[in-house]
């Protein structure tokens, strides 16, 4: 395992999109992947999810949509799921790293701090035995219009800095 992130969401057009960017914003050292548990591989950004990046001082440029697999999975600390669905799927398709996969809003609230590594401080939350509940959802925008992006955005953008100071050793 190395530094790494995974953020997955269904179609890896919105919402990974952005928790990605974000994140790579707050930890530019970390690898930081985004995928989706059912996507058509390779489809750029909507426009409306870059006008939400735009709003929040973020980009993707080169981004492609990227169907999870067992590598990406795998070579992660931690899978950071954008609704329990995804962490339904892992647990499903990819047991093998369920200990290590979570809602975004639960490891924003419950990962522990401290010098332990961050391999350690996943493991302490029993992730693939909790029950994921549907206040760890943030809510898919797809469909909606350019404001539900906008505020899909900025809810992510609080969400991952509340994280990145919980990833991050002090």
């Amino acid at each position: 395992m190395t530094t790494g992130v995974v953020f997955l969401c269904t179609g890896n057009a919105a919402r990974s999109v952005m928790a990605g960017a974000a994140l790579e914003a707050h930890l530019p050292a970390w690898s930081v992947t985004t995928a989706g548990t059912l996507v058509v591989e390779g489809q750029p950004m909507s426009w409306r999810t870059r006008a939400a990046l735009d709003g929040v001082g973020l980009s993707a440029p080169a981004h492609r949509s990227r169907q999870a697999s067992r590598p990406h999975l795998e070579a992660a600390a931690v899978v950071i799921a954008l609704a329990p669905e995804h962490v339904h799927w892992v647990r499903r398709t990819h047991p093998e790293v369920a200990n290590r996969t979570g809602t975004l809003r639960r490891l924003a609230r419950d990962l522990p701090t401290g010098d332990a590594p961050l391999a350690d401080r996943v493991g302490r939350l029993g992730l693939a035995s909790i029950t994921v509940e549907d206040w760890e959802e943030v809510v898919d925008p797809g469909g909606g219009d350019a404001e539900e992006f906008a505020a899909c955005a900025h809810a992510i953008v609080d969400l991952v800095a509340t994280l990145a100071t919980r990833l991050e050793p002090p």
